[in-house]
C-alpha cells in the first residue's frame, strides 16, 4: 500500500513539473509551445472590434422603450351564434380594436383509404404502405374512421395529382374524396395589435374557442 502511495505521488509531482516546465515555455526547444494567452494574440483573434462600442444608459434606456410594431391578427371562422358571443365580449374594448369580417376556408380533398372492416385489415394496409414506402396518416377525420389518409389537399386537382402519384407505386385501392365542403362565416380580426393592446389578448384564451391567433392574410 505504501508502495502504490508513492507511485501515485510521484506521478502527480512528474505531471505538475511537466505541466510547469510547459506553460513557461522551457520546452519550446521541444517544439511544445504553450499558447499565448496575452496581447497581441487576442487581438488578432477579435472579429471588427472597430464596431464594438458600450452603450451609454441613456441609449440602453431609449432601446428599452422602443414599442413593438403594430400586427394585425385575426382567428376564426366563427358561425353566427360564435360570432353574437364574440361581440357581446368585447364590447368595452376600445373602439376599432377589433372586427368581424366575411371569411371562408376552402374545400378540403384527400387521398384516402378504407373504411375498413377490422383492425387486422387496417394494419395489413399499413403494413402494405409500409413497404411501398408510401406515408399515410393513420387518423383521419372521424368520420373517416377506421381509414388512412394519404394527403389532405385544398384543391380536388391536386389531390387527383397525389392519387396518381401514389399508383405509380402500387397502391390500387386509394381513391380520393372530399373531407369537407368549403367553409363560410365570421373572422375575428385585429387590425393594430400594438403595445397597449397586446396586454389584452392574453385573457382571450376561452373566447377563441379553441381557435388561435395568427397573421392578418388578404
Amino acid at each position: 500500500m505504501l508502495a502504490m502511495l508513492r507511485k501515485i505521488l510521484l506521478t502527480l509531482l512528474l505531471a505538475n513539473l511537466a505541466y510547469f516546465s510547459w506553460s513557461q515555455g522551457l520546452l519550446v526547444p521541444y517544439g511544445l509551445t504553450p499558447t499565448p494567452a496575452g496581447e497581441p494574440e487576442h487581438l488578432a483573434r477579435q472579429i471588427a472590434p472597430e464596431r464594438v462600442r458600450v452603450l451609454t444608459a441613456e441609449e440602453v434606456a431609449q432601446l428599452d422603450a422602443t414599442p413593438a410594431p403594430a400586427a394585425c391578427l385575426q382567428a376564426g371562422l366563427y358561425d353566427a351564434t360564435e360570432a353574437q358571443a364574440l361581440r357581446a365580449a368585447l364590447t368595452l374594448w376600445p373602439e376599432g380594436s377589433w372586427q368581424l369580417v366575411e371569411g371562408s376556408e376552402p374545400a378540403r380533398w384527400m387521398v384516402y383509404m378504407g373504411k375498413y372492416a377490422d383492425a387486422e385489415t387496417l394494419a395489413r394496409k399499413k403494413a402494405e404502405l409500409g413497404r411501398r414506402n408510401v406515408k399515410f396518416d393513420p387518423l383521419p377525420p372521424p368520420e373517416f374512421q377506421p381509414g388512412l389518409s394519404l394527403g389532405r389537399f385544398t384543391s380536388e386537382a391536386d389531390a387527383v395529382a397525389a392519387l396518381k402519384q401514389v399508383e405509380t407505386r402500387g397502391v390500387v385501392s386509394a381513391r380520393v374524396v372530399r373531407e369537407r365542403a368549403e367553409q363560410r362565416g365570421q373572422v375575428l380580426r385585429f387590425p393594430r395589435v400594438d403595445d397597449a393592446l397586446r396586454p389584452r389578448l392574453d385573457g382571450l384564451s376561452a373566447l377563441l374557442a379553441g381557435r388561435t391567433l395568427r397573421p392578418c392574410s388578404g
